[in-house]
């Protein structure tokens, strides 16, 4: 459908893609590494390919969200890592400062940078760069990548062997859970009777987010809670 100037597609469409990008009047695809407020929706392999084939052949920016699936959410630094492509920009936030407010872009060499091209009135804060350096050095000395690769396979797999989940989804530590009714009334349950507080996405699908250094033990604890709920 299109809005204005930009056209929404469907995920993983291929031929969609193919068709809209074959105008030659797209400036830039956007999409995101994991879905996230979409309901953790996984773009395919073959997908995030052959979009950034054709964005190569249509001289298309391909932009990479990696706000949330970013900075080891999924198990890798940034979840298009895992469709082994690389984008032209990627825009990161949120895990980026561990709370602190901080968000930056990483551009291709593709891009000649020339002065005076970005004016920003909060850019280069020294605060911030010195909080984003010491998330860096807490991920890379913790080894918290691997750690959300590790515990949230387990997290994952053992969420399979639940019947009353319809479809369980994500990457590492980025988690959807969607069941066939609204989720208001479990979400309450847990936080209230449980003490455990998740996320939401859209009416059908828990979201599960949690911090990168949960530990095999947390993640046992939060099932057994989930098993009570449900």
């Amino acid at each position: 459908n299109n809005n204005g100037h930009v056209t929404y597609l469907p995920l993983n469409d291929i031929e969609a893609m193919k068709q809209e990008l074959s105008k030659g009047d797209t400036c830039a695809v956007i999409i995101e590494g994991i879905q996230g407020v979409g309901g953790i929706k996984i773009p395919t392999t073959e997908f995030m390919q052959e979009l950034r084939k054709v964005c190569t052949e249509t001289g298309t920016i391909l932009i990479l969200d990696e706000i949330q699936s970013g900075y080891g959410r999924s198990g890798k630094f940034f979840a298009h890592q895992y469709n082994d492509i690389k984008p032209d920009i990627i825009t990161v936030a949120k895990g980026i400062g561990n709370g602190f407010p901080m968000a930056g872009v990483l551009i291709s060499p593709m891009f000649k940078p020339v002065y005076g091209q970005l004016g920003t009135t909060f850019g280069g804060n020294h605060l911030a760069c010195s909080a984003a350096l010491a998330v860096m050095d807490a991920i890379e000395q913790e080894s918290l990548v691997e750690n959300a690769a590790k515990v949230g396979n387990y997290l994952l797999e053992e969420l399979k062997k639940f019947s009353q989940i319809k479809e369980v989804r994500g990457r590492g530590l980025m988690i959807g859970l969607e069941f066939e009714e609204p989720i208001k009334e479990l979400r309450s349950r847990l936080i209230y009777d449980e003490h455990v507080f998740t996320g939401a996405s859209g009416t059908n699908v828990l979201r599960l987010l949690p911090p990168l250094c949960l530990s095999m033990e947390e993640a046992d604890e939060f099932l057994a809670r989930f098993k009570k709920v449900i």
